[in-house]
């Protein structure tokens, strides 16, 4: 299966074509944050704060540790998450948003306000589409 090549982006006040290092990141962070668990790991920073790994895993639900781990260590090399490691026996690790990780949460809490807003008219246009 071939890949599609990424979207072009025009810049949103000016039409034009973006420049590529923004286009290729505009396509990298959608890919990042249209992540199930990057979204749902970044809902969990965002509304408590710092939190130890086993924390996370429990207010996410359903994420395997493999794929915590995965989605923390993706999210670290973005500079969303910062990874605090306390010197005790045993080792306590915690992670919180940094200052991008959190105008990323943000950002996107937008669609939730969108989707409280407008769920009684998606419900039903996916009634009257699936009634036909």
């Amino acid at each position: 299966m071939t890949a599609l090549p990424p979207a072009k982006i025009a810049h949103p006040e000016t039409g034009q074509t973006a420049d590529p290092r923004v286009e290729a990141l505009v396509n990298e962070v959608i890919g990042r944050v249209a992540d199930k668990w990057t979204m749902l790991v970044l809902e969990v920073l965002a509304e408590h704060g710092e939190l130890r790994f086993t924390r996370i895993g429990e207010q996410v639900g359903g994420i395997s540790q493999k794929m915590l781990t995965q989605t923390l260590r993706a999210m670290e090399r973005d500079g969303l998450v910062v990874r605090t490691v306390h010197p005790v026996i045993p080792p306590r690790v915690e992670y919180r948003l940094t200052d991008l990780g959190g105008s990323l949460a943000e950002a996107f809490c937008g669609v939730w306000t969108w989707a409280e807003a407008h769920i009684d008219r998606i419900e039903a246009a996916r009634a009257a589409f699936d009634a036909r």
